[in-house]
């Protein structure tokens, strides 16, 4: 096995929480048809996708290690 720099996972979940919050996103525009409560969901969905997100890249920020916007 290789050793992993200590921020590598970090760098990938962050990622993925990235891609999560844009699909939860557009997850939005899908459930438009159904009514305000999905609607509202999906938001309330995609607002914690995205703070999940934006949590990881503080970190990063906090490693000295920028992540583009």
């Amino acid at each position: 096995m290789h050793p992993t720099h200590p921020y590598a996972e970090l760098i990938a979940t962050y990622r993925r929480a990235e891609a999560e919050a844009v699909h939860k996103y557009s997850l939005i525009k899908a459930v438009e048809k159904k009514g305000p409560k999905a609607i509202a969901a999906a938001i309330d969905t995609a607002a914690k996708a995205a703070k999940r997100r934006d949590s990881y890249a503080k970190k990063l920020l906090e490693m000295g290690i920028s992540v583009p916007d």
